[in-house]
């Protein structure tokens, strides 16, 4: 199995981008594949321009760095997205990603006959969200749920993705890491552990 690891952070050496070696790290160990998209290094073009707006309208496909995405993500039987959590959400370039990247007829589709058509009906997300804050202060105001309903349910039940896992690391900048890095790993090892058990229970 394969999985597309998404990080948006614009310190290689900052705990997002080592919490997203170590999710690669675990899946390897468990036999599977990962590729990283590091969206600030490869200097992904956050700008939702005319052309973007027109790929909505159907007016014209996708510009050729969304088109390489798209094809990231076909390639991929899951998606991870690591990212620091900033004011109670994705980070803008992570945000942008999603907007030009989760385009009208290729991630979702509306007819005014058929309504809402779900594309990626076949892709699980994994969300790794990096936040400063302990859980008592998310829970307390309600940015947990929060981020769930605009993220999970509003981006990825929208298109159709289920939402495998959607995970917080709180305390990050006060805690110690290693217990983070050991979670992350963990994550990436169980992340294809139904469908490899379901193949070992297979008749050949």
């Amino acid at each position: 199995m394969h999985a597309l690891i998404v990080v948006a952070h614009p310190d290689s050496n900052s705990l997002t981008h080592n919490l997203a070696k170590q999710v690669a790290e675990g899946l390897k160990s468990a036999g599977h594949s990962s590729e990283l998209a590091d969206l600030h290094a490869e200097g992904f073009d956050q700008r939702y321009s005319l052309a973007d707006l027109n790929v909505h309208r159907h007016m014209a496909t996708p510009p050729a760095d969304v088109l390489a995405e798209q094809a990231r993500i076909e390639r991929a039987d899951s998606l991870v997205l690591v990212f620091p959590v900033y004011w109670w959400s994705l980070p803008g370039l992570l945000k942008s990603w999603v907007e030009r990247v989760f385009s009208n007829g290729w991630a979702f589709g509306y007819s005014l006959e058929g309504g809402l058509q779900k594309k990626l009906r076949h892709l699980q997300v994994h969300l790794i969200g990096v936040a400063a804050g302990d859980a008592g202060l998310f829970q307390r105001h309600g940015y947990d749920l929060a981020m769930k309903t605009q993220i999970d349910h509003g981006i990825f039940d929208y298109c159709g993705a289920s939402v495998q896992g959607s995970h917080l690391m709180f305390e990050s900048e006060s805690r110690d890491p290693a217990p983070r890095l050991d979670d992350a790993r963990s994550i990436g090892q169980a992340m294809f552990a139904k469908a490899s058990a379901h193949k070992s229970t297979e008749v050949v």
